[in-house]
């Protein structure tokens, strides 16, 4: 488990800001509401993938597993909130998702390099809010999230390992993943006006 940690820190740039985990211990029905909001997207968009790209039998068959896995933590999370007697209702979407989407490029293949790289980071951010969500907060949310650490790993190498396999530039690439990654360090550390689960510390 350390080596799945150590890895995603190496490569995210910044580390989930303090203030943000104490305002998630502080707010718990909407950090699970959004969990669940986001574990249901992670589903639709490697399931939009696997529509849009059926001539790449490298990612139907990692994320057709991958859709699978993300609805069961869509399932578990709903569970976990039904024992802590909290009602899934609606919250409106943070910022995080649509302004890295935002950034990708139109045109193929960079349309289809751009998503797997986006799809990377946010597993990688994921992955890295559950370990520090996991040091702090109390059971069985503790215990859930340290599960989840192995899962959200594997996706963020699956991801990676896609786009490596589809990119003909190495150079390339490494320019797309250190843009994304430019902007998603802004979005982790600039204050938010609303709390999400992927998003930065309270205004």
């Amino acid at each position: 488990m350390s080596d799945v940690i150590d890895t995603i820190h190496n490569f995210l740039p910044v580390h989930t800001p303090r203030a943000w985990v104490n305002n998630a211990l502080e707010n718990l029905p909407v950090l699970m509401i959004d969990h669940a909001n986001c574990e249901k997207k992670a589903a639709s968009t490697a399931m939009s993938l696997l529509y849009r790209y059926i001539d790449r039998p490298e990612l139907l068959s990692k994320l057709s597993q991958l859709a699978r896995e993300e609805l069961l933590h869509f399932e578990q999370v709903l569970s976990l909130m039904q024992s802590m007697e909290i009602s899934y209702v609606h919250v409106s979407p943070g910022r995080y998702a649509s302004t890295l989407h935002k950034n990708m490029r139109s045109h193929e293949p960079a349309r289809l390099i751009d998503s797997l790289v986006v799809g990377a980071i946010v597993e990688a951010r994921s992955c890295e809010r559950f370990h520090a969500l996991g040091q702090k907060i109390g059971e069985p949310l503790a215990s859930f999230y340290i599960k989840l650490l192995a899962a959200e790993g594997r996706h963020f190498q699956d991801y990676l390992e896609l786009a490596k396999l589809y990119c003909n530039n190495d150079g390339e690439l490494s320019e797309r993943v250190a843009f994304f990654l430019e902007v998603e360090c802004s979005l982790i550390q600039d204050a938010d006006s609303q709390f999400r689960f992927l998003g930065g510390p309270p205004e």
